[in-house]
Formats: C-alpha cells, structure tokens, sequence
C-alpha cells in the first residue's frame, strides 16, 4: 500500500434495554473492575453487529485523539465490510485527516435514523460522545478503556486495564466474520501507538506490543506510520515555543505546569491546539511527578496532565469535574480565566502530591 501517495489512507445476546447504569458523579470513586466476562461480552458484541439489520451510527468522544478515531475508523471500516450501513459522524483534527478517506466521515447528526444501533468508542461520559445524540437509539454498544465509565447502554465491553480502546477494537474485528488488511490495521495500530505514546508510557504492557505485532503482521507500515503521525505545520512549532516559554515548575520542581494562552494564538495565526505535543514535551522535566498543560478558550481553560507514579492525574482531573487514566487525564473549567484556572490546578496538584508525601516540605 502506497502510504503517501495522498495524504490520506485508501481502506481497502447477552442483556436486554434496561440495564443502563447511572453515571458516576465526578467526584465519585473510580471503578477500576474490568469486564467480569470479557469473551462473552465481545462474543454478544460481535454477534449483535454482525446481525443488525438497520443503520449503524459510530461515535467517539469530542475532541477525537488518535484513540477515538482510530478505534472507530477500524470499527466502521469492519462493518461496511460486511456490508452495513454505517455512519461515522466525526470532526476529524487535522493531524489525523491522512488516515481518512473522502466520505468516510460525516457532520454531526441531529437526529439518528429509525432502528439504529449506536456504537460509542473510547467515551467514558455520555456527556462527552460527538457526533450523534443518544436518544432515539434502538440499541447501544458502549466499549472503552476508562476507569470511570459507567457502563451504560445494552451492552457494555469496559476493560480499564487495556492500554488503548483500539485494543478492544482489534478483539471486536477479530470476532467478527470479516478479514483483516492493512486498511483496517492502520488506523488501530494508531489508536495502540498515540494512546501509549509511541509505547513510552506508562500503560505500555505487553498486550499492547503483542496487538502491535499482530497489526503490523496485517501489512501496516509501521515506521511511515509513526513517522507520519510526528507531522505538524509549522504554525504549531510556533505554539509550542510560546507554550514553552511559559514554563512554571511549582512544588519545588515537582509540577511542570505551562499554558497556551488566546494572546499567543493570536500572535502566532493558524495554529490548533488539538494534539498532545505541548504536555509531552513537558512531562520529562526532571523531577518531576506531574505534568499540566492549560489550554485558555473563549469559554473555558482546558487542562491536560499527565503523571508518573505514585500520582495520578485522575485523581487530579476528576476532582475538578474531568475524568481520564491514571497517568493521563483531562477536566475543562468554565470561564476563561487564566489565573483562577491556574489556582485551581495547582490546588489539586498539591492535594495530590500531598497524598503521597511529594510536597517540598513533607
């Protein structure tokens, strides 16, 4: 397969309604169990896609990662497979539109068709699903890796300790009656490679190299992949650079905390926000346990930490209202105030650290 001859790729019952779950309140705590019965689970999964009858709608969480979108491409690249009507409501960033075909994606739907089974990848709120409303749904399949999902709709494939939601995937395409190519492979291996940063962090295991194998066994490029997953306009190296220079290290070194303001947007023109560079070029501040990126709105401050053990950046985020992993999570405080944001991470942080006896003068 030609990676780059464009800059996209070319693709080549176990519950009934009524079991949805409440959802967990923000500052709840955090449900780490995976799925009791995991083949099962995937086995009913699998059988109830592989029987649908009526249009099938998939949808990620907003804001889409490589996670969201790669999980969900792989998915729905599946089902047309077996020839379903699929529908992938989705604003894809720009630094995964190679990955998409024309026409493979479509604006947010306000409505879904009659008889639709909806397929929510790597959401853990419903809060937080694009694309499509969740009401109207005939039926609801909900797979993901976050501890704090609440396991909602008809049937729910919830294994935290997957390192990526595109693991789950490749189990559910592997379940399903369709052959793998590299078509289906390569936007899975980018959901395994984003969401453990290139196999650097933390949930890196061996599940997710041994996945990665299988994936690049079914003919993925591996290193024009990643290669190509390293590309940004330079607009946004200009943005890392104001980022950067904003460089705070609280705690004694602890934190590394930076942000990206709307002024220095303004100043540079044309640069999007929508990966995570800023806070991986951060996060390896020497000493320092956590990482936090804010990220200033019209609206709202968005935060983004990363952390190494003992803290966790869960911990940190669902405290103010976010969710996420161990070692990366995110929240989003309303209003665009700078200051107060800031305030109020470094708050958390040091409750955080704290906890674990991480302060300067413990």
């Amino acid at each position: 397969m030609e990676l780059f001859a464009s800059r996209r790729f070319r693709p080549g019952r176990a519950s009934s309604r009524g079991i949805v779950l409440p959802m967990t309140p923000p500052n709840a705590a955090i449900d780490n169990r995976d799925t009791p019965d995991y083949d099962g689970t995937l086995r009913a999964i699998a059988d109830r896609l592989a029987s649908w009858e009526g249009p099938i709608v998939v949808v990620a969480h907003v804001d889409p990662d490589g996670d969201a979108l790669g999980s969900a491409l792989t998915v729905a690249r599946a089902l047309r497979a077996l020839g379903k009507d699929v529908t992938l409501p989705m604003e894809v960033p720009d630094y995964l539109a190679f990955l998409v075909e024309d026409g493979e994606t479509s604006a947010p739907l306000e409505a879904l068709p009659e008889g639709t089974l909806l397929c929510v990848l790597d959401v853990a709120d419903e809060a937080r699903i694009a694309g499509a409303p969740t009401d109207g749904a005939a039926f609801v399949v909900n797979v993901d890796h976050h501890g704090t999902n609440a396991r909602f709709g008809d049937l729910a494939l919830v294994t935290p300790s997957a390192a990526a939601t595109a693991i789950l995937a490749k189990d559910l395409v592997d379940a399903l009656p369709v052959a793998w190519t590299a078509d289906l492979a390569t936007p899975c291996l980018t959901g395994v490679l984003t969401d453990t940063g290139t196999f650097r962090n933390a949930n890196t295991d061996a599940r997710a190299f041994a996945v990665a194998q299988d994936l690049v066994a079914h003919g993925v490029d591996y290193a024009a992949l990643s290669d190509r997953l390293q590309w940004r306009p330079p607009a946004y190296l200009k943005m890392l650079a104001e980022a950067l220079a904003t460089l705070r290290l609280p705690f004694g070194g602890r934190c590394a905390m930076a942000e990206v303001s709307l002024a220095a947007k303004a100043r540079i023109g044309g640069a999007k926000d929508e990966n995570d560079d800023v806070i991986d070029a951060i996060r390896y501040v020497e000493g320092s346990y956590v990482a936090v990126l804010l990220k200033q709105k019209e609206d709202a401050v968005k935060i983004s930490v990363r952390s190494r053990p003992p803290v966790s950046a869960q911990a940190i985020c669902v405290a103010m209202g976010g969710g996420g992993h161990v070692p990366a999570a995110g929240a989003k405080l309303e209003g665009s105030d700078l200051d107060a944001a800031r305030a109020r991470v470094e708050a958390e942080v040091g409750r955080e650290l704290a906890r674990h006896g991480l302060t300067p003068d413990a």
